[in-house]
């Protein structure tokens, strides 16, 4: 099958950009109306279409509600549509304007975080003055985040929308801490790439027709999926103005190779997705005020888009680049795509040098991510199985809180490498002899990765585990079944320096449930064994026990206030398998198999999602 890289490239007139009433206004009261801020915002939205068009590509515009009242945006709008192809669609950020604020008496900005009152009475406001002026709604639309009943009520009331940006990739916790605990965009936790919402939670991709939310999502932003895991996500990704912002470039020749590089790699991801990759860039006008962002003047802001958008002209005049419209990619999206078809990214490390490597995988029951530095180790789990309903804005448990809650997440809740007590969450194992022990988390390699029509497979480089008197090479296969909400971890022993040697092998997954770093209640857990000869269960209490069961087959736990349930499981006849519960300090649990092994012989656990109730 040839590779094919679409590409969305998005502008929009937003008449008040973000922070740039601030800079444009300096030293003065506030006036979001102030014609000098109208005027430059309008000049950088022109400048963007010039650039796309120059290097031959179309553009989806998305018209903010300020911009409805400019009749200069809206000309231009309506002439690039005619001329270039572009596609004119309603954006639901940039509502900030004076006559916004008038109607609405507020400073809110973020649809999701309104009332559900509010959020139809605005979604009806300016989907109704975009039907006014351009005689047709619009088929696509988008915020930073659209959560589920906001996006349900858009798709009943207006059904052309097909297509949506619909979250932004980490912006969570790890977002807000670097902007001085200030920019309440809290929604870590759902896919990077283009995915088809369920009815129930944005972030849960559909797993059939019933539960299709009936429009196609693109993340707000192509972002580094090592980078921006590990730190601040707004300093790494495909929109160029995030590349000067994390300083990633010579500050002498003003050059960034990062940048291409990661709009490469995007590319490379055809191999994992049956030939399909994609890649987006929305740059705001806010990002390119005349006043210079980030340490950077505007000639070295213009320069970067310039050459971002040359750079994706020269792959479309190369054949190596489709651009569409995101009405357009909506249609492209659904011809490639059926619910079951995961996401994949195995994803190298371009910004440290480092030979870090994760892989990335979503579909309808999951989220994952397994780390090659750790041994093929799970560091982070959402299930999406338990398809979440997540009430978001004023008037709900969660006001900015969008997450879908993680079951293991090693940024969080520290992971294999804790302070000096207690346990952080990850899925690992820990082989041991003689009195010693060894964790797989310790063991760096590599992956590979391979597909059947079933499943997308990692095969892990062997791994040399030193012992005092005992060496043993252990090789890990790591399969994730398409449409079970299963992942396979086969573990097998290749050889060992004492070839009658027998060795344990601790198959485990330390887990908790939440959103933030911070613990939440975990009464109300239900930890139990079944089968063997001491199969069990305990209710949760911080209380330091464990149930083992010789003979057991499978150790979970039901965690109510999320909807999930977890199993970790094995078909061995001769295996331990045991739950343990956690106490206040390290408020975790733990679902483990044990069983002794020799050269040669493997061990399957699966580890299984399913929503609770």
């Amino acid at each position: 099958m040839e590779n094919e890289f679409v590409v969305n490239i998005i502008h929009r007139p937003e008449m008040v950009p973000e922070y740039a009433e601030k800079v444009t206004g300096q030293g003065k009261k506030e006036d979001i109306g102030r014609k000098s801020l109208l005027t430059e915002s309008l000049d950088i939205f022109k400048f963007q279409q010039e650039t796309a068009h120059k290097n031959g590509l179309k553009v989806t515009i998305q018209m903010t509600y300020a911009s409805l009242f400019n009749d200069e945006a809206i000309e231009l709008a309506k002439h690039d549509h005619e001329t270039y192809g572009d596609e004119i669609a309603l954006s639901l950020l940039g509502l900030p304007c004076e006559e916004f604020r008038k109607k609405y008496n507020t400073k809110d900005f973020c649809i999701w975080m309104f009332s559900m009152e509010d959020k139809m009475a605005i979604v009806d406001d300016v989907f109704g003055k975009f039907h006014d002026i351009f005689g047709f709604y619009p088929e696509s639309t988008g915020s930073y985040y659209m959560d589920a009943d906001l996006t349900n009520y858009v798709k009943s009331k207006y059904p052309s929308v097909k297509c949506a940006v619909a979250t932004c990739w980490e912006e969570g916790p790890k977002a807000y801490h670097t902007c001085n605990n200030s920019w309440y965009t809290l929604f870590d936790g759902g896919p990077w790439n283009p995915w088809i919402p369920s009815k129930q939670n944005t972030h849960a991709p559909a797993a059939n027709e019933d539960e299709d939310s009936g429009i196609v999502a693109i993340p707000h932003l192509s972002r580094d999926l090592i980078a921006c895991y590990d730190g601040n996500g707004s300093n790494f990704g495909t929109h160029p103005q995030n590349v000067l912002r994390g300083m990633i470039y010579d500050t002498k020749t003003w050059e960034y190779p990062y940048l291409y590089n990661i709009i490469d790699q995007y590319r490379s991801l055809a191999k994992y997705n049956d030939g399909y990759s994609y890649n987006m860039m929305f740059v705001g006008p806010g990002w390119l005020n005349k006043m210079g962002r980030w340490e950077a003047p505007y000639e070295l802001l213009k320069k970067s888009y310039e050459d971002g958008m040359a750079y994706y002209g020269q792959l479309k005049k190369e054949g190596k680049l489709k651009d569409l419209t995101m009405a357009e990619f909506a249609d492209y999206y659904r011809s490639k795509k059926t619910y079951n078809d995961p996401e994949c990214a195995l994803w190298r490390d371009i910004l440290y040098g480092s030979d870090k490597q994760v892989f990335w995988y979503a579909d309808p029951y999951m989220r994952a991510c397994i780390n090659m530095d750790q041994g093929g180790a799970l560091v982070d789990l959402r299930p999406y199985a338990a398809k979440l309903e997540w009430k978001v804005g004023i008037g709900t448990p969660h006001v900015q809180d969008a997450s879908y809650p993680f079951l293991i997440q090693e940024k969080y809740r520290a992971g294999y490498f804790t302070h000096y007590a207690g346990e952080g969450t990850v899925r690992s194992a820990k082989i041991s002899h003689g009195g010693e022990e060894v964790d797989l988390c310790l063991c760096r390699t590599k992956a590979h990765f391979a597909e059947t029509d079933a499943a997308k497979v990692l095969t892990l480089d062997p791994v040399d585990i030193e012992f005092a008197d005992l060496t043993v090479t252990l090789q890990t296969v790591i399969t994730f079944e398409k449409g079970s909400s299963k992942i396979r971890y086969d573990r097998k022993i290749l050889s060992m320096s004492d070839p009658e040697a027998e060795v344990t092998i601790n198959e485990y997954m330390v887990g908790c449930y939440g959103t933030t770093e911070y613990p939440e209640d975990m009464t109300g857990i239900t930890l139990s064994v079944e089968g063997g000869s001491g199969a069990g269960s305990l209710n949760y209490e911080y209380k330091c026990r464990e149930i083992a069961s010789e003979g057991g087959k499978t150790a979970s736990a039901v965690i109510p206030a999320i909807d999930t349930s977890v199993a970790l499981s094995t078909d061995a006849d001769d295996a331990k398998v045991y739950i343990r519960e956690g106490y206040a300090f390290s408020p975790m649990y733990t679902l483990g198999m044990t069983k002794k092994i020799t050269e040669g012989e493997e061990v399957t656990t699966w580890l299984n999602l399913e929503k609770a109730n």
